[in-house]
């Protein structure tokens, strides 16, 4: 069973600008500290991003995969700071953190463009 996560990632954007509408509050408050968070710093932006990345691995929550590897690719994160980040994920978690690790891979898959694949050994 493969996600596609740049469906996945497009449908959410649709679900919560309808939710941004009907709960302005809420989702304006908590898109601003999503913005600030993920605001270049002593941190890059790029740099948060695998961090929330690596969180959403441990936690499973392929919505969140599908959203922090966009961003992350959309910062310029490259495939191998990517895959680090899902080493690091795969330590933290354990065993589900290395399932999730899979889903992340499929997403990085998606949004990257092939010509930064590396190819399967021979």
């Amino acid at each position: 069973m493969k996600t596609n996560y740049i469906d996945t990632h497009n449908y959410l954007e649709q679900r919560l600008a309808q939710l941004g509408r009907e709960i302005p509050g809420p989702m304006t408050g908590f898109a601003r500290l999503h913005r600030k968070a993920m605001d270049d710093g002593a941190l890059r932006s790029a740099e948060k991003e695998m961090m929330a990345l690596a969180i959403s691995i441990v936690v499973g929550c392929d919505g969140c995969i599908a959203y922090h590897v966009h961003d992350a690719v959309e910062a310029g994160a490259t495939r191998p700071e990517l895959m680090e980040t899902v080493g690091v994920a795969i330590l933290m978690g354990g065993g589900p953190g290395s399932i999730y690790a899979a889903h992340a891979l499929d997403a990085i898959e998606q949004f990257l463009p092939e010509a930064d694949m590396i190819p399967e050994p021979a």
